[in-house]
């Protein structure tokens, strides 16, 4: 007999407790405990949760409009499978609305509110330093890019980037700074983007922000080339572009 995990539910009535066992499970992708492709098992989760099958089946409804999910008819759903394609797909998305939302927070973010950016993000490094960084549920980890986008003003491209899209673009995000190296100049080009937007200089902010996400693409296919279940797992990374900007 699986002994029930505790979750936060406020109420036991539909749509909360549904809440409270999609935000563990988002938890549980973000973190990989779920692997990308990995079958879902709504009965076990049921039990394990000690609940009824109908708010983890509402649960896993949610992630699969959250794109995290797919189900074919009569097989289980499955946490969906990473593909070179759909990375570079998402990464040329970002370059494109995060280079203006950057270059608009710029103009846009309060001096307040980019004094707090640099002082979390300098919290963010000493964590990470000290290897306490993953003490916070990523749901609730402090995020550079998310920070910056909500700070633009123009609601479309937050919309874009923070609403049901944002959990899928961070899994990419999470899986092209797996590497320590990485996470390191990350932090450095993080600080000038910053350092750019304090400066107020759009065209600065907007250019450094569009070759950061260019060499987390290049990273992503150069360092972590094997995308479980593509077919194109062994055809060369496809970065000349990138390393331009880089």
């Amino acid at each position: 007999m699986v002994t029930p995990i505790p979750l936060d539910l406020s109420t036991a009535k539909g749509a909360p407790l549904a809440e409270a066992i999609l935000a563990e499970l988002l938890q549980r992708i973000y973190t990989g405990t779920l692997a990308t492709g990995a079958a879902i098992n709504e009965a076990a989760i049921a039990e394990e949760f000690g609940v009824s099958r109908g708010p983890v089946r509402e649960a896993v409804h949610r992630l699969q409009g959250l794109q995290l999910v797919t189900r074919e008819p009569y097989l289980k759903a499955r946490v969906v499978t990473l593909t070179q394609e759909a990375a570079r797909e998402l990464f040329e998305m970002r370059m494109a609305l995060e280079g203006m939302a950057c270059r608009l927070a710029a103009e846009r973010m309060p001096a307040e509110a980019l004094q707090e950016l640099l002082r979390e993000l300098e919290l963010d490094r000493q964590k990470t330093l000290s290897g306490t960084a993953h003490d916070a549920e990523p749901a609730r980890a402090f995020d550079f890019h998310e920070r910056i986008v909500r700070g633009c003003g123009n609601t479309r491209i937050i919309d874009a980037l923070c609403g049901d899209l944002y959990h899928l673009l961070r899994i990419y995000r999470r899986r092209s700074g797996a590497v320590p190296v990485r996470k390191s100049r990350a932090y450095s080009e993080h600080w000038q983007i910053v350092r750019a937007l304090r400066a107020r200089d759009g065209d600065l902010a907007e250019s450094l922000m569009r070759s950061h996400i260019a060499r987390a693409e290049e990273h992503l296919f150069t360092n972590l080339p094997q995308f479980p279940g593509d077919p194109a797992e062994s055809q060369p990374a496809p970065s000349a572009r990138l390393s331009q900007s880089a």
